[in-house]
């Protein structure tokens, strides 16, 4: 077993890594690849993500590209992998996403961002992959 397995270490994927690892002409694309094969790897223990992070990587990816294909194609590679842990958002998960959301004035976090932070603190995951910054201070950002 893989040390990180074993200590029990998580990442959770924010929706800027997943649109970027299905499109190649997005500007992090090469990282983002670079990334997730280490995350697939287990390098970074236990995947994470979240039923809102796959709606808005999807639509994300459409919107981006124009292409029907690409936002499917960027909807099936979370999906279909079974490395990736998906997470549904309770209840519970979205009153806190909400009060973080209403409290985050100076900071420019989406709701679903506040929804990945929201279940990372439910689940006790310390770490987001991401390439957003507005994560920095908190959570540990791998990017």
């Amino acid at each position: 077993m893989n040390a990180c397995m074993a200590s029990g270490m998580a990442v959770f994927v924010d929706t800027s890594i997943f649109v970027a690892v299905r499109n190649k002409r997005d500007r992090n694309h090469q990282k983002a690849r670079e990334l997730m094969k280490h995350a697939l790897t287990a390098e970074f223990g236990v995947i994470h993500t979240s039923d809102y992070v796959v709606d808005e990587a999807v639509t994300t990816a459409l919107a981006r590209t124009r292409n029907h294909q690409i936002a499917v194609n960027t909807g099936r590679y979370i999906l279909d992998s079974e490395r990736i842990e998906k997470h549904a958002i309770s209840r519970e998960d979205f009153n806190l996403a909400w009060s973080k959301f209403k409290t985050v004035k100076d900071r420019f976090l989406s709701f679903t961002d506040c929804t990945s932070l929201a279940l990372m603190e439910r689940r006790g995951i310390e770490r987001i992959m991401s390439f957003d910054s507005n994560f920095d201070g908190l959570a540990e950002r791998i990017y």
